[in-house]
C-alpha cells in the first residue's frame, strides 16, 4: 500500500512546490516582463522555459512508467538553476535594474527555485536506483513518485493511454536532447542575450 510510504506525503509536497515553483510563478513573471516591457526578464525566462520544460517531458515519462523519468527529473532539477544563474550580463543588467516590486519577486523567485532544484535534486539521488532496476521499480519506494503524475492524467488525459503519453514523453526528450545538444555544442560559448537568438 501506497500509505505505507512514510514520505508519500513529501512525495506529494514535491509535486505541489513543482507547480508552484516551475510553473504558476515562471508564467506569471513571464505575462508580466512582457507587460512591463522588461526586456532583460524576458530573455532570462525565455531561456529558463526551454531548459524546464524537461519537467514536463519527466511528468509524462512518468505517466507511462518509465524508468527514464527519475534520470530526467533529476537533471531537470540540476539545469534549471543553472539556466537562472549562468549568463553573466542578463544577470548583470537584472542586478543593476532600478529596485522594484517585480525585482524583488523576480529576484525571490529565482533563489527559491534554486533552493527547492538543489534539495529536490540532492533528495532524488537515493531513488536513482529506481531507473536501472525493473525490481525496485515495481516497490511501493519508487512507485509511490508515479501517484501525482497519475492523477495529473485522470484530470487532463483521462480519455488518452497512458503508454500515448509515454511515447510523447520520449519524443519530447529526443528533441530535447538533440536541441540542447545544439546549444551546448554551437551556442553555450555566447553570451546570455544571444544565445537564444536566432
Amino acid at each position: 500500500m501506497m500509505k505505507d510510504v512514510w514520505f508519500r506525503w513529501l512525495v506529494w509536497l514535491d509535486f505541489r512546490l513543482a507547480i508552484l515553483f516551475t510553473l504558476i510563478i515562471p508564467l506569471g513573471l513571464f505575462i508580466w516582463a512582457f507587460g512591463q516591457k522588461n526586456q532583460t526578464m524576458q530573455h532570462l525566462l525565455a531561456i529558463y522555459w526551454r531548459v524546464a520544460s524537461l519537467f514536463a517531458i519527466t511528468l509524462y515519462l512518468a505517466i507511462a512508467q518509465y524508468q527514464l523519468s527519475f534520470i530526467s527529473g533529476l537533471m531537470a532539477r540540476i539545469l534549471i538553476p543553472l539556466s537562472l544563474w549562468f549568463w553573466v550580463d542578463l544577470n548583470d543588467e537584472i542586478e543593476y535594474q532600478p529596485n522594484s516590486f517585480m525585482k524583488l519577486v523576480f529576484t525571490s523567485w529565482r533563489w527559491a527555485t534554486t533552493l527547492y532544484c538543489a534539495l529536490g535534486a540532492i533528495a532524488s539521488i537515493p531513488f536513482v536506483g529506481c531507473a536501472f532496476s525493473s525490481n525496485t521499480l515495481k516497490s511501493n519506494y519508487c512507485q509511490v513518485w508515479f501517484e501525482a503524475p497519475l492523477v495529473f492524467k485522470e484530470i487532463f488525459h483521462k480519455n488518452t493511454t497512458a503508454n500515448f503519453l509515454g511515447i510523447l514523453g520520449i519524443l519530447g526528450l529526443i528533441l530535447y536532447i538533440i536541441f540542447f545538444g545544439y546549444f551546448v555544442i554551437f551556442k553555450l560559448g555566447k553570451q546570455g542575450r544571444t544565445a537564444i537568438e536566432q
